[in-house]
């Protein structure tokens, strides 16, 4: 797990500063909408933002509530404290990764993360982490590219994967839903709003 965590956070560390200038056209017409959706559904007073990134989701925090947000790519980080500093953002932020989360159990109301589990080499082991931080009654909120239900699509997905993965970080063939489901959660929600490879998740753990 070291070896494909050291990978990842070395292709994210080298294109943190050219990231949001990557993903911008599609945040623009595919992205944008579908966060405002997730953090609509945020409650209570802590919140854990896990794989911050370069603070895309920044101007979505809710005012009145305690954030705490990290990542594991320390040059993502760097964009994100310029991004913090630049638009006077109340966040703690904290290089830390989520297959490992130094906080106590039960710490948070919320936690939420967007396009991250596309990246985490072992996804279900920092699904597990979010749930063992996660206050009973609490929810964890994603944002995830998934494997498309289309058998044409997804062979497609698939034969594609490896060359994304070595260029961007991201698997594009996750199925994020079901290890979601694995992951012991009283209820795990798919909203209406979703597309065939891009879900808005809710999971409330008892």
């Amino acid at each position: 797990m070291q070896a494909d965590s050291e990978k990842v956070k070395k292709r994210y560390n080298r294109i943190a500063p050219f990231f949001d200038a990557l993903e911008g056209f599609l945040e623009g017409i595919a992205f944008k909408q579908r966060r405002k959706i997730l953090w609509s559904k945020v409650k209570g007073e802590d919140l854990l933002e896990v794989g911050v990134g370069t603070g895309k989701n920044f101007s979505f925090y809710p005012p009145d509530i305690r954030v705490t947000a990290v990542d594991f790519s320390q040059d993502m980080l760097r964009e994100a404290r310029k991004k913090r500093h630049k638009n006077k953002v109340s966040v703690e932020l904290v290089l830390m990764d989520v297959q490992s989360l130094c906080y106590a159990d039960n710490s948070f109301d919320t936690i939420i993360a967007s396009f991250v589990f596309c990246s985490v080499p072992q996804p279900i082991k920092g699904l597990q982490e979010l749930y063992r931080v996660c206050k009973p009654g609490g929810q964890i909120l994603l944002l995830e590219h998934v494997l498309s239900s289309s058998t044409i699509k997804s062979a497609i997905m698939n034969f594609l994967n490896p060359f994304v993965a070595l260029f961007f970080g991201a698997n594009i063939n996750r199925q994020t839903v079901k290890n979601v489901q694995a992951c012991g959660f009283e209820k795990v929600l798919v909203d209406p709003a979703s597309s065939d490879t891009v879900k808005i998740i809710q999971a409330i753990k008892q």
